[in-house]
């Protein structure tokens, strides 16, 4: 049965793909790295720390600098961007997804790849305190995604069996991550986070529009 959902953050709650790569873009010409768009593409749904740390590996250019420094270059950007941009929202449909849940007494959690202070002033900005009483991220965790840590962990604070979760995602590494912690997965196909591979979901939407609580009740009843 289900008894909690879980979301990821970016990409399903915030269309902040686009805004991540624009940020990372300007971090990597600061910094002299040359990335190109395919290698990007594939860091999606990844923690920062994981992101920076393949990074330094790969590029030469970038040894002069610690992995926190580089991920808090990236995040105090971040932060800044959406904070002065008035005009972002929550991706279409998804609050009142999860007011429906919240109301059926579906327990909420987030589980997000990006640091906590990420994490905790999207949740201010869009005024869902009330929905998430459980909020997991990249810095909760010692091995990020497609670990399944954090959803475990998620699943462990709600205090429900993680078999009894569902968790919506749009990276490929997230996907791996929530089946591998054995839990239903929704696909949300969110274009402006690259050319994912969601196959292994159990659902894929385009759109909040095609899934219910009931849709996704019927995910246990049909299993």
């Amino acid at each position: 049965m289900i008894e909690a959902v879980i979301f990821d953050m970016d990409g399903v709650l915030i269309d902040s793909e686009p805004i991540h790569k624009k940020v990372e873009k300007r971090v990597f010409k600061e910094i002299g790295a040359n990335i190109s768009e395919e290698e990007h593409n594939s860091y999606v749904g990844m923690a920062c720390k994981d992101m920076w740390k393949n990074i330094k590996e790969k590029h030469d250019l970038i040894r002069e600098f610690a992995i926190e420094e580089l991920v808090e270059m990236g995040v105090e950007s971040y932060i800044d961007y959406i904070l002065s941009n008035k005009y972002i929202e929550p991706i279409e449909g998804v609050v009142e997804l999860i007011d429906d849940l919240y109301k059926k007494d579906i327990k909420l959690a987030i589980a997000s790849s990006g640091v906590r202070k990420s994490v905790d002033t999207v949740v201010k900005m869009f005024k869902l305190e009330k929905y998430f009483k459980v909020t997991v991220s990249g810095d909760d965790v010692k091995n990020g995604k497609p670990s399944p840590e954090i959803f475990l962990k998620a699943a462990k604070a709600l205090n429900v069996d993680p078999k009894n979760c569902i968790v919506f995602e749009d990276s490929k590494n997230g996907v791996h991550a929530a089946k591998k912690a054995e839990m239903k997965c929704i696909g949300f196909k969110n274009l402006n986070s690259g050319d994912q591979d969601l196959s292994s979901a159990d659902i894929i939407i385009n759109d909040y529009l095609e899934i219910n609580h009931k849709r996704l009740r019927n995910l246990y009843e049909l299993s």
